[in-house]
């Protein structure tokens, strides 16, 4: 029996120990132990086991990990399966283990996908995702399943679009995006139709798109409407950024006092009880109020407090609603209403973590937010001074050294 080419990537790529009937033929042909192939060996150092009798001491060692181009080459064979199913697959009619690991599964993507770099995540999440729509897929789902597998393909289809677009691949995104809302619309599940026109809304105003970004966070705001959980309060703070981009201040205000006054009436809902991306925390709602404000080119003494309040909410790496992403947003827009107010020091010292991430968690709108804050420098009247034009060449050169999402 042959390793499936997806499991032998997870061994390349994941560290995963091969199952005990492929050992020994790993073995017999690498001629080193499993124990000794799957440890870890310090970066730039050479290991220094010794071979089993009979083995090359000088046999290749396997490149760990993915750059960008692997990534969206097979995330784009995902898009493609994905179409596949969409079109014309069949979906009739798995034991209760099955369904209970793949809910586990899900539940593990979810909680991880916000805190670790893409590349942590992206082979697992495409793998279970090919899983779910083989079930929906197979004829063998009971009807009682049946809605079930497809709020996980909706999340997990969900998580795949977010990650095309951290990668900057915005049509990939926008297409697994609408698979994400079919499988939604088979559940019937509205808080998830919701969730997808939010999407579609987010990948527009990254792509530079305001227009697109408001109609699809104004679709989903009235899907949401009568919904109890954070989706419709994600949604108004959506509809807020994208209409701070086109110059409706009034908009923004309306949206924004929406938000405010539905949060103390809100219940968690399952999508709230998920976490990650698909709840709307106070900490996130204060980051896209800020967010909106910036854009519109905002700042003094009341709102750069609030900004500061927005980057202290994700300072804790620890807190169920942490994110990177979030973070460094918040980061930026700190930096930005400093400049607005005046403080260019105070724009470089926000900037500093945001600068100093790894290149692997430079994704997209990590990249077009300090890209923001360059622009603003650029216009700036203080543009001339030493700190402006340090703190406009380290963020020019920020991009640059972003290889891909991530190698390694």
């Amino acid at each position: 029996m042959d390793p499936a080419p997806k499991t032998i990537e997870g061994w390349i790529y994941e560290g995963r120990k091969p199952q005990r009937v492929f050992r020994p033929a790993i073995v017999e042909m690498l001629g080193y132990s499993i124990e000794q192939l799957w440890s870890e060996v310090p970066e730039g150092t050479t290991p220094h086991f010794v071979p089993r009798a009979g083995a090359s001491p000088t046999a290749p060692h396997a490149d760990l990990g993915v750059n960008l181009d692997e990534m969206k080459r097979t995330g784009a064979m995902a898009v493609r399966r994905a179409k596949d199913f969409l079109l014309g697959a069949d979906r009739d009619r798995v034991g209760d283990d099955t369904l209970g690991m793949l809910d586990d599964e899900v539940r593990r993507l979810v909680a991880e996908y916000p805190r670790v770099p893409l590349s942590t995540v992206w082979p697992d999440l495409l793998e279970t995702q090919e899983q779910v729509f083989r079930l929906l897929e197979g004829g063998r789902v009971r009807p009682s399943q049946l809605r079930d597998l497809n709020i996980a393909g909706a999340i997990l289809s969900f998580l795949v679009a977010k990650g095309f677009n951290d990668m900057q691949v915005p049509h990939e995104a926008m297409t697994m995006t609408r698979v994400a809302a079919a499988c939604a619309r088979d559940a019937e599940h509205p808080g998830l139709i919701a969730l997808t026109d939010g999407l579609k809304s987010l990948i527009a105003y990254w792509a530079d798109r305001p227009a697109d970004a408001y109609h699809y966070a104004t679709k989903g705001a009235e899907t949401a409407a009568t919904l109890q959980g954070t989706v419709g309060l994600w949604l108004l703070g959506l509809q807020a950024r994208a209409a701070a981009v086109l110059g409706d201040e009034e908009t923004v205000r309306d949206a924004n006092r929406q938000a405010a006054e539905r949060r103390d009436h809100v219940i968690p809902d399952e999508l709230d009880e998920l976490g990650g991306l698909f709840t709307y925390t106070r900490n996130k709602q204060l980051y896209y109020s800020v967010e909106a404000e910036a854009l519109l080119g905002n700042g003094g003494a009341r709102l750069v407090e609030q900004a500061e309040e927005a980057v202290q909410g994700f300072s804790d790496a620890t807190a169920p609603d942490w994110a990177f992403g979030d973070l460094a947003g918040s980061q930026c827009d700190l930096a930005l209403v400093r400049l607005y107010s005046a403080d260019v020091d105070g724009a470089a010292a926000a900037m500093r973590p945001v600068l100093d991430l790894p290149s692997s968690h430079r994704n997209n709108g990590i990249i077009v937010s300090a890209m923001r804050v360059r622009n603003t420098l650029t216009a700036s009247p203080a543009r001339t001074a030493v700190a402006a034009r340090d703190l406009r060449a380290e963020i020019e050169a920020f991009p640059v050294g972003r290889p891909a999402l991530p190698r390694g």
